[in-house]
């Protein structure tokens, strides 16, 4: 009978197959410039989707269930799945992760507690520490210096991070808030609660519309309900997708996505 992996044989493991699924070689080193290419790298070939909602698929917040769900079932997922996994991968790797909570700026102002989780990621050179995060949808390519108070030039804009009340960051684009971040260190599972609020509340925006995302060389390449959006040096395209089997396949061929069934949107009226 096989020995038991040890910890170091499941993160060598994790390493080679979550780099393969993210197509990145292993740098010598966990250091800044590593960094940048592993949280560009995944933003481009991980989406940010909420298609379990709509799928009557249950989402975990497992160590295991992350991991077997965006590197071996090749999906995607929203913040606590990417970034929650995107930190497994960068523990592994030798960074040194900081989970934070932050809440979302929405019309109605701020969300609720834990509405969003980010990482704070210390590199192996000390040029940080950076806020990574792989889990907003469209936001910066590149992880953000957090203690800079100046913008900070990005492809995807300018970012800034100024300080908010109660020792909390606001996190701003082009000027415009994105989401107000915790100062205190968080576990994974202190956003078990408001992950199953996501999946389940009629207030949940995931409730109401399906999305799948990721970024491009030159833009983002979408899907809304049967709307397939590129977008591709700041021009926009817009195709209805009018049957099942258009959308299935718009599913497997831009997002590596295989489904057997279209999710079906929960309106926020039949909401339970």
């Amino acid at each position: 009978m096989r020995d038991p992996l040890t910890v170091g044989d499941v993160d060598e493991k994790l390493v080679s197959e979550y780099l393969s699924r993210i197509g990145v070689v292993r740098r010598a080193a966990p250091d800044a410039a590593a960094l940048r290419e592993l949280h560009r790298a995944h933003l481009m070939a991980v989406p940010f989707e909420n298609l379990s909602i709509h799928l009557a698929e249950p989402i975990s917040l497992a160590e295991s269930d992350l991991v077997d769900k965006i590197v071996t079932r090749r999906r995607g997922g929203f913040c606590y799945e990417l970034n929650g996994a995107f930190a497994l991968l960068l523990e592994a790797l030798g960074f040194d992760v900081t989970r934070l909570a932050a809440r979302v700026y929405g019309d109605g102002g701020l969300g609720p507690p834990f509405d969003h989780l980010c990482l704070v990621v210390r590199s192996a050179d000390d040029s940080g520490p950076w806020l990574a995060d792989v889990g907003f949808g469209s936001h910066s390519t590149y992880p953000l210096l957090l203690d800079r108070r100046v913008e900070q030039a990005d492809p995807a804009g300018r970012f800034q991070i100024v300080p908010a009340p109660d020792d909390d960051l606001d996190v701003l684009r082009d000027s415009e808030p994105q989401y107000r971040l915790e100062s205190r260190a968080r576990l994974l599972e202190d956003f078990a609660p408001t992950c199953w609020w996501q999946q389940t509340a009629p207030e949940s925006h995931f409730r109401i519309n399906v999305i799948c995302s990721r970024l491009t060389v030159d833009g983002r390449i979408s899907i809304g309900g049967r709307t397939l959006i590129r977008t591709s040096g700041g021009v926009r395209a817009e195709r209805e997708l009018a049957s099942d089997d258009e959308l299935l396949a718009a599913y497997r061929e831009n997002f590596g996505i295989a489904l057997d069934r279209l999710p079906e949107i929960v309106h926020a009226s039949l909401a339970k």
